[in-house]
């Protein structure tokens, strides 16, 4: 459990200032009840097999640990079973919400109600209940993808809404923790939460479109610039939606609208791209740097509406002139496709300069090498820089790559797998 943790700062305004504390999910045995017919309506490309994806996984909580300290990599399951125990009112609410959701028998109830918050936290994420060796409903396989559940910007967080109904109740228990847990009481005190699963907030449009913002959509890119996609997964009207809000609570100056393809390969913008260091953006060429099939329009809080032809030159003309751009598959196809769908595009940097990616994106790994980063095994750095007193800071400009045979498979990378809470300021 997370006893000791007693700090309720929440603050991150770059997607590259050094990581201090994020949330994570390790992937759970419901997932190994996803059969061949259930993959796609659960949104998975294919059926994993799961012990070789927890060891891969493992060994990005022992990246995680060892640069950040074991305190500071805080599981879903742990904040759940917390919150569960800190609210009545939410936990309430919770449970009825997912009875009546799940279509589960009214009856469930006073049984749900009547759990250990850490057996009740299992069971409302696996939707499988040991004791009674019972399925109650779908597993949320996706959950493991912490990055979408939620967003910090500066010292304000957005809990996101999802647009596919096999999500939901990650939604529905991000905000159990987010409405309960210590970690955002200031966020909670402040009104600096905003919540899109609140309808009478952030109703569906006139013509009927519903809200809809994923976390990999959505980056705290500088203080100044939140990055928001209009996307496979989230909507122009969530995208309108949020924008005035996030003017209205002063969290940030200016709202990016980045417009990219309604397609499975590219269903997030921070499958095209991420941001590593201060000047090095790694991303999908055709896409970013050419500027097909993309565009972005900047929403300035004074009302002020500036467009870009690329995602390329808005990072250019208004982040950094002399950022560079390093390409998945060094840009040449096929190696680009392949390795943009396997998530050659998507790091999670602990700093600026050094990210976790996959191991399986050679071809990405070699323009990173050209690019003069060095490339190095997680596990090596794990073992090499095991005594070291601080292990992150002994590195610089290097790629840290996972195992993933199994972990690609499930359409994530490193980015899609952190849900950041505390970066050091830039």
């Amino acid at each position: 459990m997370l006893k000791h943790i007693i700090n309720t700062m929440i603050h991150c305004n770059s997607e590259i200032g050094r990581l201090k504390q994020l949330i994570v999910h390790r992937p759970d045995k419901g997932i190994e009840r996803i059969s061949p017919k259930q993959a796609e309506q659960l949104l998975f490309d294919d059926i994993v097999y799961y012990p070789l994806m927890l060891q891969e996984y493992d060994v990005y909580i022992d990246t995680l640990r060892l640069c950040l300290g074991k305190e500071n990599v805080l599981f879903i399951e742990d904040l759940l079973s917390t919150s569960l125990s800190k609210s009545s009112e939410l936990k309430t609410d919770l449970i009825n919400k997912i009875i009546t959701e799940e279509e589960l028998p009214s009856s469930k109830y006073a049984y749900l109600m009547t759990q250990p918050s850490d057996k009740l936290a299992e069971i409302l994420i696996t939707g499988y209940d040991k004791a009674t060796d019972e399925i109650l409903c779908d597993p949320i396989p996706n959950f493991m993808f912490t990055r979408d559940i939620g967003v910090t910007v500066n010292d304000g967080i957005i809990i996101t809404k999802a647009s596919k109904e096999a999500r939901w109740r990650e939604n529905l228990l991000t905000r159990m923790i987010i409405g309960a847990h210590d970690i955002f009481a200031d966020a909670r005190a402040e009104n600096k939460v905003i919540n899109l699963n609140k309808p009478d907030d952030f109703p569906p449009s006139k013509y009927g479109e519903r809200v809809s913002i994923e976390g990999g959509d959505v980056m705290t890119i500088h203080k100044d610039y939140l990055l928001c996609g209009v996307s496979e997964r989230s909507s122009l009207h969530g995208f309108n939606l949020l924008k005035d809000d996030l003017h209205r609570k002063a969290l940030v100056e200016n709202v990016v609208k980045i417009t990219i393809p309604s397609d499975r390969s590219c269903m997030h913008i921070d499958t095209v791209f991420t941001q590593i260091s201060h000047d090095l953006i790694v991303c999908y060429k055709p896409m970013v740097y050419d500027g097909l099939g993309s565009n972005v329009e900047v929403y300035r809080k004074n009302g002020e509406v500036v467009t870009y032809g690329s995602i390329k030159d808005f990072f250019l003309q208004e982040i950094n002139p002399e950022m560079q751009f390093v390409f998945s598959g060094k840009g040449y196809s096929p190696y680009q496709e392949r390795e943009q769908w396997t998530d050659g595009c998507n790091l999670l940097a602990l700093k600026p300069g050094v990210a976790i990616s996959y191991d399986r994106n050679v071809m990405t790994a070699r323009a990173f090498e050209k690019a003069g980063y060095r490339v190095m095994r997680a596990e090596d750095f794990c073992i090499q820089y095991a005594n070291e007193p601080d292990p992150l800071g002994s590195i610089e400009r290097t790629i840290l790559t996972l195992p993933s045979s199994e972990l690609s498979r499930a359409r994530g990378g490193s980015h899609c797998m952190s849900f950041p809470i505390l970066r050091e300021a830039l």
